[in-house]
């Protein structure tokens, strides 16, 4: 069965300056065991949260089928790891989650290409491996609620 892993809600943009500098210290409270998701405006306490520039791409998934065994979004900075899902497959779709407090609907818009950070933070080698499964930006459809642990999911 489909779950979600972990969730990321970071008020702070974390991968600032130069690679090789390191990221900034994580804040505390940003891995959570669930988020509120607004329509068109993505993770409710999320640092993309009603940005105009970031409206098609507000709420970020990846799977953990794509990272190595001990890598989570504090690493990769996504807001969704699921596993049991093939996310990278389903740019111009739309994926619906159901944690059990309703559906959440997300229109794939693109892919979620990594970045350089990705050799400092997951491991060198990691930004050219995860080029084609570094994850979907996505835009919610609809408010909702998602939470840590198993999911019905469907794609229309």
């Amino acid at each position: 069965m489909p779950e979600i892993v972990e969730l990321l809600a970071s008020p702070v943009h974390r991968f600032l300056g130069r690679p090789a500098d390191g990221p900034a210290p994580a804040p505390p409270g940003e891995l959570v065991d669930a988020v509120r998701i607004r329509a068109g405006l993505g993770i409710v306490g999320d640092r993309y949260f009603g940005q105009q520039a970031h409206r098609d791409a507000s709420v970020t998934v990846i799977a953990q089928e794509s990272l190595p065994a001990d890598i989570g979004l504090a690493e990769v900075r996504r807001n969704i790891l699921t596993a049991g899902i093939a996310v990278d497959e389903l740019i111009g779709r739309v994926l619906v989650l159901d944690s059990g407090d309703g559906p959440v609907s997300l229109r794939v818009n693109r892919a979620a290409r990594p970045c350089a950070w990705m050799d400092v933070t997951v491991g060198p080698g990691t930004w050219k491996a995860l080029r084609t499964t570094g994850g979907i930006r996505c835009t919610p459809i609809n408010d909702g609620t998602l939470r840590v642990g198993p999911i019905n999911a469907f794609v229309n």
